[in-house]
């Protein structure tokens, strides 16, 4: 069996994967969704969903850091990747060895073609496109309220300041959770000082629980620069993880929306 992964690489399966080692949290939740419960014999240890298998299943190290040791103990028939959590080098090692699926997700349309992809390799077809119906009516459903779009600002990290600009998944579901990215002029995870935040005069401003745990603490921090913006904790899965939670993110968006 031939498949390409979303960096257009070749993956040459002989049957399908019995020995799935996941190093992207967002997906090895989705494998979860799957009901891959036998075949995913490794995660990372940010791989929090679901909880039994954090507790359960061997751990190959973080997304960054990679014990390739560990990996090879395993014995994986393949291995899933991302271009962006994961590093390059460490993955590049790998596909000398082994099969690896590299995920590459900008929007959800990218989302929808790698539960798609991954459901063809694993025999779960049926579950994938059960699933991106879903997760499609759920979007448009959301769309079809119309609400006004407001002027967001995504923060992902505090010291120092940075957010999720043009050229990243946050950005697109933004679009969708009806937020215009008063970043968009910049480019993937800018560093941003006090000047362009005042500058930039966002209505709304969305602290991020992932990669960094803002907490109520920061929220009278940004409150001092910003007086008369709404600051929101806000979980940052529903803006980064691209797997079976998009279901529920249209939800969130809204809750989100009520609050302002």
């Amino acid at each position: 069996m031939s498949f390409f992964d979303q960096l257009n690489n070749c993956i040459e399966l002989k049957q399908t994967p019995k020995r799935i080692v996941c190093l992207v949290p967002s997906i090895t939740e989705l494998l979860a969704y799957f009901k891959l419960d036998n075949e995913v014999v490794g995660i990372t240890k940010f791989c929090f969903e679901p909880k039994h298998w954090h507790k359960n299943k061997a751990r190959v190290g973080g997304t960054k850091t990679i014990n390739i040791e560990a990996i090879k103990q395993l014995k994986p028939d393949l291995i899933i990747a991302n271009k962006e959590e994961n590093d390059k080098i460490q993955i590049e090692q790998l596909q000398n060895n082994y099969n690896v699926f590299v995920s590459n997700i900008f929007t959800l349309k990218d989302a929808l073609n790698m539960i798609s992809i991954l459901g063809s390799i694993c025999q779960k077809q049926i579950e994938a496109t059960h699933l991106n119906k879903k997760i499609k009516a759920t979007f448009l459903h959301f769309k079809a309220k119309e609400l006004p779009v407001l002027k967001a600002a995504y923060f992902i990290w505090d010291k120092p300041p940075m957010v999720a600009a043009n050229n990243t998944f946050i950005n697109n579901l933004l679009k969708y959770a009806g937020f215009a990215n008063v970043f968009n002029n910049l480019e993937r995870y800018p560093g941003i000082d006090e000047d362009q935040l005042k500058a930039a005069n966002p209505d709304v401003l969305l602290l991020s629980s992932e990669p960094f745990p803002f907490k109520e603490a920061h929220i009278e921090k940004y409150q001092n620069i910003l007086p008369n913006a709404k600051i929101l904790l806000v979980d940052g899965t529903m803006f980064s993880w691209y797997g079976n939670r998009l279901v529920n993110a249209p939800a969130y968006y809204l809750s989100l929306r009520n609050l302002i």
